[in-house]
């Protein structure tokens, strides 16, 4: 039957109305028309608004099963979410409290953070000193079942909600992971992670290593506390910042953290539809390391506030970027919470790098591409020298770095080459003077 748009209902209790069972279709039925109107921004199509209650009303009347009307409500308007894009989704009292202890820093899980790559769940990046990173879950496996359950039908709060727990339960996963002919099964036990977002070191005198894990709330404040612990022996000479399978989150921590490193200048701007959702942020005067040389260190895993930083620090031209492609996660969401005590998170704008660039769904390119390796040295491949020798005689002059510290640097080729670039960038900045 030929019919018209209406105006949009002005009250929620109308617009349920029109989506509930057959018996009220008649009181949205329009009268024939000759023409066939196109709904415009404004308005809601009738057509549909009838093909969604002939749906509702078919799925009460002949499902298999009995299934109440706020069941099936709830699971219209988390399809209406996940249709949109990875990140939108409809949370419940119980989801809405574990995105709340994610924030804050402490849950109940296995310590990685997922997202939806063509539909398959994947995992983005597991966080540091988790069950899931001892087990060796790598960034890009694709979880095909938790448990006995399948992934392929789950939204990704569903999985999310799967894969937390009490501490001390286990949980199964299978995973698919590139290069490898069969699933892989890993068997974790549950802890609570209670995630400290930053750690620091002193790699070799004078050259710092600042690890930032996450962006949780305090994480601005972390590293600059970090900073100034590193610097009580004297001044930095250097220093990397790892943001390496750093999967994103707090916004405002990510520019307290570009700020650590900038005094002036924008930070990131986001653009949506509505003007509470164009912003913009700058760095600030007060600056805890404006001029000590930077590395920054990004991958695959690299995300969402992670690519912020890198981003701003790339076009501010304050650091060298190293690595590899970051992840491309260049999206706002906003929790809204709801009357009911759920809430929403919902997409409502794109970051912009000060320069303009977007980050979605392209990244960050460093400016030094290296791959992660590791050095090997083959026996017989060099001298033995004075230093070698057992009990050898230590000059005054001879760096003390640590034997756990050199084998780091020999394990992970990324950041030894980050040390190599710091220190050839001094070499270069002595000769200038």
């Amino acid at each position: 039957m030929p019919s018209r748009p209406v105006r949009s209902l002005p009250a929620p209790r109308r617009l349920l109305a029109a989506l509930l069972p057959m018996a009220l279709l008649a009181l949205l039925a329009a009268p024939p028309a000759t023409a066939q109107a196109t709904p415009t921004a404004d308005e809601l199509p009738l057509e549909d608004i009838q093909t969604f209650a002939e749906v509702f009303e078919r799925i009460k009347r002949a499902y298999v099963e009995e299934v109440d009307d706020s069941t099936l409500l709830r699971n219209a308007m988390r399809g209406m979410l996940s249709e949109l894009d990875p990140h939108s989704a409809y949370l419940d009292s119980e989801e809405f409290q574990s995105l709340r202890e994610s924030t804050e820093g402490e849950f109940g899980g296995i310590g990685i953070e997922v997202g939806l790559e063509e539909g398959r769940l994947t995992v983005i990046t597991p966080i540091d000193d988790t069950p899931a990173s001892r087990a060796g879950v790598q960034a890009r496996d694709v979880i095909l079942a938790i448990d006995d359950t399948p992934t392929e039908r789950l939204s990704l709060q569903e999985a999310v909600t799967l894969m937390r727990g009490e501490a001390g339960s286990e949980i199964q996963l299978t995973l698919q992971r590139s290069g490898e002919d069969a699933p892989i099964e890993v068997t974790l036990t549950r802890e609570v992670i209670r995630t400290e977002s930053v750690r620091s070191e002193i790699l070799e005198s004078g050259y710092g290593y600042l690890r930032v894990s996450q962006f949780q709330n305090r994480t601005g404040d972390q590293v600059n506390n970090a900073i100034r612990r590193m610097e009580r022996d004297g001044p930095l000479q250097g220093l990397i910042l790892d943001l390496r399978n750093n999967p994103g989150g707090v916004l405002q921590s990510a520019v307290a953290v570009a700020d650590a490193f900038l005094d002036s200048g924008l930070v990131v701007y986001t653009e949506g539809r509505l003007p509470d959702t164009e912003m913009r942020f700058s760095a600030s005067r007060e600056t805890v390391a404006p001029e000590v040389p930077l590395v920054v260190l990004i991958n695959g895993g690299s995300a969402s506030a992670a690519e912020i930083v890198a981003g701003a620090l790339q076009d501010q031209r304050r650091g060298v970027i190293m690595g590899t492609e970051s992840f491309g996660k260049g999206s706002v969401q906003q929790v809204l919470p709801l009357g009911n005590g759920e809430g929403l998170k919902l997409t409502t704008a794109l970051y912009y790098t000060p320069n303009g660039r977007s980050i979605q769904a392209l990244g960050i390119e460093p400016d030094v591409t290296v791959v992660r390796g590791r050095i090997e040295v083959t026996e017989g491949s060099r001298q033995l020298r004075e230093a070698d020798l057992e009990g050898h005689l230590r000059s005054s002059s001879e760096p003390r770095t640590s034997s756990e510290t050199s084998a780091r640097l020999r394990e992970d080729y990324q950041l030894g080459e980050a040390l190599n670039l710091l220190k050839a960038l001094n070499v270069l900045e002595r000769r200038e003077r």
